[in-house]
């Protein structure tokens, strides 16, 4: 098969939303509906696949029997695992102050990747708002006292978002989603994430929800973070993806082509619209919240319709 049509594993975290369901078409018979894992093969959430003779079968294992080169392209091969988790967060409420490791001390502590991560905003409230980093340097001391004496939020930055806006997230740069966001996360295959700061909320068993202070302290630069980043033509780019936006108006441009060749697999994730997905003699319809994995050496794809999507590649 060139075209496989995902399914997500969705997470009902405490500060999730209904818009996934509601604008996005998500499945989920639980309350919230804080993500969607639209391309996994993380155990923690595996995306599956809905088309085809491996209908029903996770991503992996669809790997796992065609071969992880042939499937992923060989890019990706000197990648333990599969190196991308891309996800759609609806945060209604604003998500902990968190920090992500990186590949060298997640391996060592916790036994899988670190975590890079872009963002890019779907949509947004008005005043809809996230930290990015540091307003300014900071010492372990201080950075300790105001995790104690709950002042961190006073010199982070806070960045106010509009939709279209992207963002690039280093391991250890302290950030935080905040409500009224609608987020689509192209990130490592990793579900590391250190909690510094929750605002004293407590979990479904009544408890206030667990921090990880003493690893965030190992792990966080206290310096502001880096701005203005330029990755060429592509919406964001680094070793473990790379990014692209589609844009066909219908009119203007009503299709786009490319090439899958033996270097990389193409995920597609449809932000809004509709339209089709065409590839190696196969034809799959999408529309607003799917996600379409396009495997290594298929060669020549159309996308034809009236839709935006995120297009990542390694």
């Amino acid at each position: 098969m060139a075209i496989l049509k995902l399914k997500p594993s969705c997470k009902d975290y405490l500060w999730g939303g209904t818009r996934l369901k509601t604008e996005f078409g998500k499945e989920y018979d639980k309350e919230p509906l804080a993500e969607s894992w639209e391309l996994s093969c993380h155990p923690d959430g595996p995306s599956y696949i809905v088309n085809g003779e491996f209908a029903g079968k996770t991503l992996q294992e669809y790997i796992d029997a065609n071969g992880k080169t042939e499937v992923t392209g060989t890019h990706c091969k000197d990648f333990e695992m599969f190196p991308v988790l891309i996800k759609f967060i609806d945060a209604r409420k604003d998500l902990s102050i968190q920090v992500h490791p990186d590949d060298s001390f997640a391996l060592e502590n916790e036994g899988q990747y670190g975590k890079t991560e872009m963002w890019y905003v779907v949509d947004a409230q008005e005043g809809a708002s996230l930290f990015y980093g540091f307003s300014r340097e900071v010492s372990e001391k201080e950075f300790k006292e105001r995790i104690r004496n709950h002042t961190l939020p006073e010199v982070l930055n806070k960045v106010m978002i509009h939709k279209g806006d992207v963002l690039f997230i280093d391991p250890g740069t302290i950030h935080a989603i905040g409500a009224g966001s609608l987020i689509a996360e192209i990130q490592q295959n990793s579900n590391v994430t250190y909690r510094v700061y929750d605002y004293g909320r407590k979990g479904p068993d009544g408890k206030e929800r667990q921090l990880h202070v003493d690893k965030a302290l190992k792990v966080t630069s206290r310096r502001p973070a880096a701005k203005d980043r330029d990755f060429g033509c592509h919406v964001a780019s680094c070793k473990y993806f790379t990014v692209d936006k589609i844009v066909l108006d219908g009119f203007r441009r009503k299709k786009i082509s490319g090439e899958a060749d033996e270097t990389s697999f193409v995920s597609v994730l449809v932000l809004n619209g509709s339209g089709k997905v065409s590839c190696n003699g196969e034809t799959v319809e999408v529309k607003k919240g799917d996600s379409i994995f396009i495997t290594a050496g298929s060669g020549e794809y159309e996308l034809e319709g009236t839709f935006e999507a995120l297009m990542t590649t390694v």
